[in-house]
């Protein structure tokens, strides 16, 4: 399937609510991503994006047919960690099975490492999340570790996964 990545912008919003608000969705995703997933959810998401500082984040919207149907970014660490970005994505379930998110997540990482000061990038998808690890390992992350106990989400304790690819 066919897509591109392109800046977000305000009249995406609508479109991207439409992907954004399914539960299954925020399940295997942190907090800040809301459940339900509201019109003013995608504006507050989408202005952040649009102003962002652009030498530390690049958030970027999954196109298929014209319409937004996913977001992918990195956003680079401080501290000790400024040469590591974390890598954050979702998708919408209609896309989910079609290699669409290894080949997001591979033209973000070489963008990121040709745009970026760093040297390692990061996503710590939920153990439970095979097809999450799946597009990761795919897209040439390596597994470093899991974290035991390391989420809770729903009132339930979960292990997470160190995945990472380095320069």
């Amino acid at each position: 399937m066919e897509f591109e990545l392109r800046d977000w912008k305000l009249d995406d919003a609508e479109n991207m609510v439409r992907y954004a608000n399914n539960p299954k969705l925020a399940e295997n995703l942190r907090d800040d991503f809301p459940s339900p997933y509201t019109l003013d959810d995608a504006h507050r998401f989408i202005d952040q994006c649009i102003h962002s500082d652009k030498t530390t984040q690049s958030i970027k919207a999954i196109i298929v047919d014209g319409e937004p149907v996913g977001s992918v970014g990195l956003t680079v660490q401080t501290d000790v960690s400024s040469k590591s970005a974390l890598l954050g994505y979702w998708l919408g379930e209609p896309f989910w099975g079609h290699g669409m998110m290894t080949k997001a997540i591979i033209e973000t990482c070489e963008n990121g490492f040709k745009n970026f000061d760093i040297d390692r990038i990061f996503a710590r998808p939920f153990a439970g999340n095979i097809a999450s690890r799946k597009a990761l390992e795919a897209a040439g992350f390596e597994l470093e570790g899991i974290l035991k106990k390391s989420v809770y989400k729903n009132g339930k304790i979960l292990d997470s996964c160190m995945y990472a690819i380095v320069k």
